[in-house]
């Protein structure tokens, strides 16, 4: 047995009433200088916040109901018709801008995402893209050749979906204004331009200076690869100036329009513009 003599570290319990005392001190201290009320204000105040609150719901709920008995356009409500339409009229009314674009080294691939007008396959070499003049009559019909023959461009810029999502995607593909440079003087100055699936499945609109801008590509790569078919082989759009929505896959038809496109997501209760 040692000699040396061994102390004991662990606190006992006169350390631990000690550390107690020190902290109900510490308690009184931040108590004492906090404001307080009496307690009957305390309950004015508390029956206020319901009363409002409940006011609240009450308001909230009426005006739904209010809205809920408005005439509609194309299923929606007037009244949230007209706030649509009055978002568009701002958009539209703001100076052409250009999104922010990125690095190629902080792209990523992009999730797989909507297959409306694309669920099955198709035989790449036998595919074209029809285009059309507003009267709807056939101005040409093209394979991929064409536009691999227009200049080519890449963009890295952050894809937004309306879901709620985005990604830092890199595309690339001739600009959507190079290709309508063949058919500019034919089509003259329209104000619209259709874009479908070769189904019809799927089909968005577009307003011309959107799509002209040249951040919105005709799309063929995707991180410097022929796109999959999942994403819209062998042709789509991309931009960063619209949601994804308006980010068509898999384009077969191109028709210029004096009239507003339809678009699929429009007439079910979307923005028809969809601009960021």
């Amino acid at each position: 047995m040692s000699g040396t003599e061994t102390t004991d570290d662990r606190p006992g319990p006169d350390d631990d009433r000690q550390h107690d005392d020190d902290r109900a001190r510490q308690l009184a201290a931040q108590t004492a200088d906090a404001p307080t009320i009496p307690v009957s204000e305390f309950r004015t105040r508390s029956r206020r916040s319901f009363l409002t609150g409940a006011a609240a719901v009450v308001v909230g709920g009426g005006l739904w109901r209010w809205v809920q008995t408005q005439d509609t356009d194309d299923g929606i409500p007037q009244v949230l018709r007209d706030t649509l339409e009055a978002n568009e009229s701002i958009w539209t009314a703001l100076p052409a801008r250009s999104a922010p674009e990125y690095d190629i080294a902080d792209a990523s691939p992009i999730q797989i995402n909507g297959r409306l007008g694309i669920r099955n396959e198709i035989d790449l070499d036998e595919w074209t893209v029809r285009v059309e003049a507003p009267d709807g009559t056939m101005l040409d019909e093209l394979d991929i050749s064409t536009f691999e023959a227009l200049p080519q461009y890449d963009l890295v810029y952050e894809h937004k979906c309306i879901e709620g999502w985005s990604n830092i995607t890199h595309w690339g593909g001739p600009r959507f204004a190079d290709f309508h440079a063949r058919y500019a003087d034919e089509v003259g100055d329209v104000p619209y331009v259709g874009l479908a699936t070769p189904d019809r499945q799927y089909y968005v609109g577009w307003d011309m200076p959107s799509i002209l801008h040249p951040q919105t590509l005709l799309a063929m790569r995707e991180h410097g690869e022929p796109l999959s078919q999942a994403h819209g082989a062998p042709l789509r759009l991309a931009t960063p100036n619209k949601y994804g929505i308006k980010a068509i896959k898999r384009i077969g038809v191109i028709r210029y329009s004096y009239e507003r496109p339809a678009d699929y997501w429009a007439e079910r209760s979307y923005d028809w513009y969809a601009g960021l």
